[in-house]
C-alpha cells in the first residue's frame, strides 16, 4: 500500500508488534467537537499480564496518529490522550479484544471548572491567555472579527466552568469555532478561536463522475429551508443609550451564488435576545446567529486516501464538480471520520455550505 499511517505513544513510535495486533483505528475530526480516536487491540498474555490493558496505553497516555500519502507531507489527524478502556475476553484470550477511546489535546483544558472574572480584554485575548496555559499557539487568524474589550465599565466576562468549555461557549456565541489540532507534527498544537475562512481556492476537487478520473465514492446531498435568514435585536445599554441591530448578513462571504433566501424565496425572522455592551457586540452575536443557521446545504460521502491522494482536513474548503448547478461548487469541511487499516484509508466527511449554485441554463445537461 503507498499510503502509511503511523501511531505514536507518549512521542514515540510503536514497533511492528503492535500494528501486527491492531484490529481497527477510527480518527474522527469536527469543526466544532473534540477530536477523537478509537483503537481495536488483539489481547495476548504476556508474562502473566494482558498486553496493553496495564502498560502501553494507561490513563492519560499521550496518544498520535500521523498519516503521510504517496504525494504530499506528513498530516497528523489525531493527538491526544486515552480516556476510556473497555476489555473483552474469551477463555484462552484467542478472541480477547481492548478497545481503546480517546480525546484530542483540549481534553487537558477541561480538567478544572473554574470561577473567574475577565475585564478589559477582547475575545480573542482571553483564547489566547487560556491556550498559552497549556502551550496550545494560537492561530493567527483568532484575532479576526474580534469582540469589542469587555470593560469594567460595562459587564466584564464571567468564566464559571472549564476551559475549554468556557472558550467554547464564547466562541458560539459570536460565530467562532474552537478547537485544539496539530498539522503537521505531535506535540505542535494549535489553538482555533476563529470563524471558517471561505474564501480562497479549493484545496481539491472532488469529481463522482470523471470515467478515469474520479476520486470520490457515493455522494447524499441535502438542504433545509427552514433555517432564520433575518435576525432583529434591540438592547438596552448600560451607557443608558439604546440600540437595535437589523440584519441578513452572516458576516460570511457566500460560498456560491444564492444564499438561503434567494433560494428559498422566503425570508424567516427570528428576534435575538441576548446580553450585549454595545451596538458591535449585539451584531456580531446576531451574525452568530445567522452564520449557524446559514449551513443549509450539505454533502455526505466517502473517497479512499489512495485515490483522493491527500488527507481531507476540517476547516479546509474543497470543490465538489460534476454534479448539476445546484450542487457543484464550493464546500467547507465540517467533519471527517477516517477508518485506517493495513490495506486501505477511508474517510467519510460531512461538507456544509452556505449557498447553492445558480439555476440552470435553458436545456441544460442535469450534470452539466
Amino acid at each position: 500500500m503507498p499510503n502509511t499511517f503511523e501511531v505514536q505513544v507518549d512521542g514515540e513510535s510503536v514497533d511492528d508488534s503492535f500494528y501486527d495486533q491492531l484490529l481497527s483505528l477510527e480518527v474522527e475530526e469536527n469543526a466544532d467537537l473534540p477530536g477523537a480516536v478509537q483503537l481495536g487491540l488483539q489481547v495476548n498474555v504476556d508474562q502473566g499480564e494482558l498486553t496493553f490493558v496495564n502498560d502501553t496505553l494507561k490513563p492519560f497516555t499521550n496518544i498520535a496518529v500521523v498519516i503521510t500519502p504517496e504525494t504530499g507531507s506528513p498530516q497528523c489527524i489525531f493527538d491526544g490522550y486515552v480516556l476510556t478502556h473497555r476489555l473483552h475476553l474469551d477463555a484462552g484470550t484467542t478472541s480477547s479484544k481492548l478497545d481503546v477511546w480517546g480525546q484530542d489535546a483540549s481534553w487537558l483544558m477541561n480538567t478544572e471548572e473554574k470561577v473567574k472574572e475577565w475585564a478589559d480584554v477582547t475575545d480573542s485575548d482571553v483564547a489566547s491567555s487560556i491556550f498559552a496555559d497549556y502551550g496550545i499557539t494560537p492561530a493567527d487568524e483568532n484575532s479576526s472579527d474580534d469582540s469589542p474589550t469587555h470593560t469594567e465599565d460595562g459587564n466584564t466576562l464571567m468564566q464559571r466552568d472549564t476551559d475549554i468549555a468556557f472558550l467554547r461557549n464564547l466562541a458560539h456565541s459570536t460565530g467562532k469555532l474552537c478547537r485544539v489540532v496539530c498539522a503537521d507534527k505531535p506535540g505542535e498544537r494549535t489553538g482555533y478561536f476563529a470563524r471558517p475562512q471561505l474564501d480562497g481556492d479549493p484545496v481539491l476537487t472532488l469529481d463522482l463522475n470523471d470515467p478515469d478520473s474520479w476520486n470520490v465514492g457515493p455522494l447524499d446531498f441535502d438542504w433545509d429551508a427552514t433555517r432564520p435568514t433575518h435576525v432583529a435585536a434591540k438592547q438596552v445599554f448600560l451607557s443608558d443609550s439604546d440600540g437595535g441591530v437589523d440584519t441578513s448578513d452572516s458576516g460570511l462571504s457566500l460560498l456560491d451564488e444564492r444564499g438561503l433566501s434567494d433560494f428559498s424565496g422566503q425570508t424567516t425572522s427570528v428576534l435575538l435576545t441576548a446580553p450585549a455592551d454595545n451596538a458591535d457586540e449585539l451584531t456580531l452575536k446576531a451574525q452568530a446567529l445567522l452564520e449557524d443557521a446559514n449551513w443549509f446545504a450539505r454533502c455526505e460521502g466517502e473517497s479512499d486516501l489512495a485515490r483522493l491522494k491527500t488527507v481531507l482536513r476540517v476547516g479546509t474548503v474543497v470543490a465538489i464538480q460534476g454534479v448539476g448547478s445546484l450542487h457543484s461548487g464550493n464546500y467547507l469541511v465540517w467533519s471527517v471520520r477516517h477508518t485506517i487499516t493495513a490495506n486501505s484509508h477511508k474517510m467519510r466527511f460531512t461538507l456544509v455550505r452556505n449557498a447553492v449554485g445558480p439555476e440552470p441554463a435553458a436545456g441544460a445537461s442535469l450534470l452539466g
